[in-house]
């Protein structure tokens, strides 16, 4: 059995950019957890009465996730913390949990949060930590695409064509996210995405991953 830690800056990140990997990982028997920084609420909905947590929790639950650790960040104000705060309680998660597989935001996107959680991320999962053995940056729709330059470069492919109704059914619990196509962010364009990225490798459906890290000890 694996630990598995995903890592994400806002709520529906961790599903849009590994939401089949995930389901995947749980069904293997895996014990997944995931770690969300900010609140993604008070930015965006403010006066909506939007609590992203219950979406949280109910995706996660159609994808298997042991539990979810909300940090509650304020959105898009990472940039007013110095780095040290924000990698503490990233830190403390870690530790606790001692995965021996992560997957987080790739740090090269528009989005400045996810650069910010990328940074932190890597300073918490430093090698001191020698439990961990894998290490993954994962691709978020609607961000990934608009950073510049263009720098997400594949090197690993995870075949999700036995969870990727898993992942769709899972996103389509995140009511606020959910987008009408063709937006990158609406069901059929995910599910378009997962067909063009596995065809790459002669798969039906897959997600693609950065290589962080891999460490074989002993």
């Amino acid at each position: 059995m694996n630990k598995i830690l995903v890592i994400a800056a806002h709520p529906d990140d961790e599903l849009l950019g590994c939401g089949g990997t995930i389901a995947k990982h749980a069904l293997s028997g895996d014990e997944v957890y995931t770690l969300i920084v900010c609140e993604g609420e008070s930015l965006r909905y403010q006066g909506q009465n939007i609590d992203q947590s219950v979406y949280i929790k109910k995706s996660g639950d159609i994808l298997g996730v042991k539990k979810n650790f909300h940090l509650r960040f304020p959105d898009q104000r990472l940039d007013t913390f110095s780095l040290v705060d924000i990698i503490t309680p990233i830190e403390k998660v870690v530790r606790e949990l001692k995965p021996n597989i992560i997957y987080l935001q790739y740090g090269g996107d528009i989005n400045r949060d996810h650069k910010i959680v990328f940074e932190a991320s890597l300073v918490a999962l430093r090698p001191i930590e020698t439990y961990i053995e894998e290490i993954y940056a994962y691709y978020t729709v609607g961000s990934s695409e608009w950073g510049y330059p263009r720098l997400f470069n594949p090197d690993t492919w995870i075949d999700i064509s036995s969870t990727i109704e898993v992942k769709l059914n899972a996103f389509a619990e995140y009511i606020s996210e959910l987008k009408a196509y063709p937006h990158p962010r609406s069901l059929r364009s995910l599910k378009n995405l997962s067909t063009y990225t596995g065809n790459q490798v002669f798969m039906e459906y897959a997600e693609s991953f950065m290589t962080i890290r891999k460490t074989k000890r002993g």
